[in-house]
């Protein structure tokens, strides 16, 4: 149980770009979690009417803003994901607001089971809020072919957005489950379902 609500399990779900997160998660919500991304959750903490937008263009400039003054993710991306600085710097802006902005989402869930899908779950104060660290994991050449295929990028932009990110490894070595999901996705529910039944069984002692 939840060291922060008593009544509910929290899962922090995360693993690097395309290895496919998003599925796992829709797995656990048909399940019946109830699913928090977290990436969703910093899409609405920059938009024009809330508190990172200002500060976001600010820092970045209005170039990365559309006609209707959204912010660009794909323009923001080009310049934070070539720069590490750049990176952290959008980090230090959205990253306290994504947190309040969860953690007001778990406080009020009805449901007893919550999944939280973080790329950056573990290098951060989001991993203090889960009672275990799911890793989804896959082959780096499926990665690659995932990223292209989804984001519609060159090989060399593809490879450039994985190299911008934190060791794979370092996630593997923390978790507490890992998926593998190398394109089969009846095996990823298998391994799925087998750790949502030992959760329930907690839940239930």
């Amino acid at each position: 149980m939840s060291r922060r609500c008593p009544n509910k399990y929290i899962i922090g779900l995360t693993g690097n770009i395309a290895v496919g997160k998003s599925l796992v998660l829709r797995m656990l919500r048909r399940l019946g979690a109830d699913a928090i991304d977290a990436d969703q959750v910093a899409h609405q903490t920059m938009m024009p009417d809330k508190p990172a937008w200002q500060a976001i263009v600010k820092t970045f400039g209005e170039d990365i803003l559309d006609r209707d003054r959204q912010i660009n993710r794909t323009n923001l991306g080009k310049i934070v994901f070539a720069d590490p600085a750049a990176l952290k710097q959008l980090e230090s802006i959205t990253h306290p607001l994504i947190h309040q902005a969860i953690d007001r989402l778990i406080r009020a869930s009805t449901k007893n089971i919550i999944v939280i899908e973080a790329i950056k779950l573990l290098e951060g104060r989001l991993k203090d809020a889960v009672d275990a660290v799911w890793v989804v994991d896959a082959a780096p050449q499926t990665q690659l072919q995932r990223l292209i295929a989804s984001r519609n990028l060159s090989q060399a932009q593809a490879q450039q957005r994985i190299r911008a990110q934190n060791s794979q490894a370092d996630k593997i070595r923390q978790a507490d489950v890992v998926i593998r999901n190398n394109g089969d996705p009846a095996d990823a529910l298998q391994q799925v379902q087998t750790h949502w039944t030992r959760i329930q069984k907690t839940l239930n002692q």
